[in-house]
């Protein structure tokens, strides 16, 4: 069974810095790809990054140059470093593992930004 936790949402001003974290336990193989997506209320849920197993990355146009994906394999953590953080990127933070087909995500952690 594959599990992941996502740690370090919270409160922050516009302008600001945040990362978050993502750790993932049980049965992974690889390789695999990891990825954040963010749902805000009201919204569907869209994509933020991704990063291979061998560190390849991609990012929505709307956070390219601020946010930066990266992973370490032997900690099973993905984390999602924040910068230059806006109002609308407030919303709730989901970690996902893509690994054979198959997608597993975690319960999400809430990102607000204040104006």
């Amino acid at each position: 069974q594959v599990v992941l936790v996502e740690s370090g949402g919270g409160l922050v001003q516009a302008g600001g810095s945040l990362r978050v974290s993502c750790a993932a336990s049980g049965i992974i193989f690889n390789p695999n790809t990891m990825a954040w997506y963010r749902q805000a209320p009201g919204k569907q849920r869209e994509l933020v990054a991704t990063i291979t197993f061998i560190g390849g990355t991609n990012y929505a146009d709307s956070v390219k140059g601020r946010f930066t994906i990266t992973r370490d394999n032997g900690m099973r953590t993905v984390y999602l470093q924040m910068n230059n953080l806006k109002p609308d990127d407030t919303a709730v933070y989901y970690c996902n593992l893509n690994m054979r087909g198959r997608e597993y995500w975690g319960q999400g952690t809430q990102v607000t930004v204040s104006s």
